[in-house]
């Protein structure tokens, strides 16, 4: 059962009750989220075929934009490569334009190396960002295997690690790896690819120690980094003369509780990254189609380009029931 250490003061604490306030609006988005048009750009047609170079050898029939257009395409219809590569040649013949079409291998093949350097989203200024981590599975043969042999199964899982605008709900910053690879190591790899100022870093207590901190202040010296300390957490030596924001914190909460150092500090924000996870495993999917490592990544950072994309159609405006 979940939450069962919480049962004996569930009723205390009523499940408050929302609606949407702006639903004819974010109906029309949820509709255009269907648009063939909304992932079939005319800047991806634009560059479809990428201009000769005039070096030596045979230049490639599709630039890296249609390639990853179709990799959106996919990842936001829930194709096969097969079915991806037929919806692309009718939207080709709809439209009456005459470009190539990648059959399904050269779409596997290419999309496994592309170089996916642009980011996900710029802010247009100073943001906070929530960081977190969630499992995404990787499916195999050997889920075949368990079933129709028995025996132990054969499980992979990879885990993304995105930081979200809680503003705006953009996912600003994506990192797939192995679960070999721990949370509070992909704080400065995610932190490099948000092109804008940072206000405040926030997290889960899974991201608290020093090195956490020391990566925030090394990228963005001003930014406030809110993470709740662990319950045993101690002062530092220095707390006294010179007090870090570790410290601030440690304080807080035996002065206020944790509760009170909770909406001090706006720490209620960090949920929202639970919702971005929730929305990516709702449109795009809890498992990973790529077979590769490299191919993984790829695939990753795309769909939280789909839902950023999805996003910026229109978000829902939820407001309390009393």
């Amino acid at each position: 059962m979940p939450y069962k250490h919480n049962e004996p003061r569930r009723h205390h604490i009523p499940k408050a009750k929302y609606k949407v306030a702006n639903w004819p609006a974010y109906d029309r988005a949820l509709q255009q989220r269907g648009s063939l048009t909304v992932w079939i750009t005319p800047e991806a047609l634009e560059a479809w075929t990428p201009a000769k170079t005039g070096k030596r050898g045979r230049p490639p029939a599709y630039a890296d934009l249609a390639v990853e257009t179709a990799v959106m395409l996919r990842l936001a219809m829930g194709r096969p490569w097969r079915q991806t590569e037929g919806l692309l040649r009718s939207i080709m013949q709809l439209l009456g334009l005459d470009l190539p079409v990648p059959d399904h291998t050269t779409l596997a093949r290419r999309s496994a190396r592309l170089a996916l350097t642009t980011a996900l989203k710029v802010p247009n200024g100073a943001v906070s960002v929530i960081i977190d981590s969630s499992g995404l599975k990787v499916f195999g043969a050997g889920e075949w295997q368990h079933e129709k042999h028995g025996g132990k199964p054969h499980r992979t899982w990879r885990r993304l690690h995105i930081a979200v605008d809680p503003d705006h709900g953009d996912i600003l910053a994506a990192e797939l790896t192995t679960t070999d690879e721990g949370d509070a190591s992909q704080v400065g790899p995610l932190l490099d690819q948000i092109a804008a100022p940072i206000r405040a870093v926030l997290a889960d207590g899974a991201y608290d120690g020093d090195p956490v901190y020391r990566t925030v202040a090394e990228r963005q010296p001003d930014a406030r980094v809110i993470i709740p300390p662990r319950s045993t957490a101690v002062p530092s030596g220095t707390a006294e003369v010179a007090p870090t924001q570790r410290d601030h914190h440690i304080r807080m909460i035996a002065e206020k509780g944790r509760l009170g150092w909770q909406r001090a500090v706006g720490y209620g924000k960090r949920s929202l990254v639970e919702t971005a996870f929730y929305r990516y495993k709702v449109l795009i999917g809890r498992s990973l189609r790529a077979r590769s490592l490299s191919a993984q990544k790829v695939e990753a950072r795309i769909a939280c380009a789909v839902i950023n994309r999805m996003t910026s159609l229109g978000r829902p405006i939820f407001q309390k029931v009393s």
